[in-house]
């Protein structure tokens, strides 16, 4: 059997260690599956998912220069169809627009029909939009750079 990248094949674990396990391939061989390739959800503890002896199927994901074989089991898992997107994205909206109440605390007004505004009530409604989200943005980049307003 050829231990090729892409490959499925069947192994023992052999060994486990805080960052991931080893595991026996044929050809007598060893290669190791990292902590992030064992399950597809989030592995805290590697022992609640695996224990040494334990027959694995694992793919091969690569092999570097120096020989060493890198698996992983949550690719030799069957894959789940995914759901397909109208044009592949999906709409995205601004993350504070989503909290409960509106933005800023304001009780959210019902969308007008925008052929009954008048020029000057649209004007106010995008200017009114405009700045919340500019003070959203600002509020967001404030907290990412760890800067505070000086008063």
């Amino acid at each position: 059997m050829d231990l090729a990248v892409g490959s499925i094949v069947e192994g023992k674990v052999t060994g486990i260690t805080k960052f991931g396990a080893f595991v026996a391939l044929p050809e007598g061989k060893s290669g190791m599956v990292h902590i992030s390739e064992v399950a597809t959800s989030f592995v805290n503890d590697i022992k609640d998912h695996l224990q040494e002896g334990q027959q694995v199927k694992v793919k091969i994901i690569n092999i570097d220069q120096a020989g060493r074989i890198n698996l992983s089991i949550k690719k030799a898992l069957p894959q789940e169809p995914r759901a397909e997107r109208s044009g592949g994205y999906a709409p995205r909206g601004s993350r504070f627009s989503q909290r409960a109440g509106g933005s800023r605390g304001r009780a959210p007004q019902p969308p007008k029909d925008p052929a009954s505004m008048s020029f000057e009530d649209k004007l106010k409604a995008f200017m009114s939009d405009s700045e919340s989200r500019q003070a959203d943005v600002r509020h967001a980049t404030d907290r990412k750079n760890g800067s505070r307003r000086r008063r």
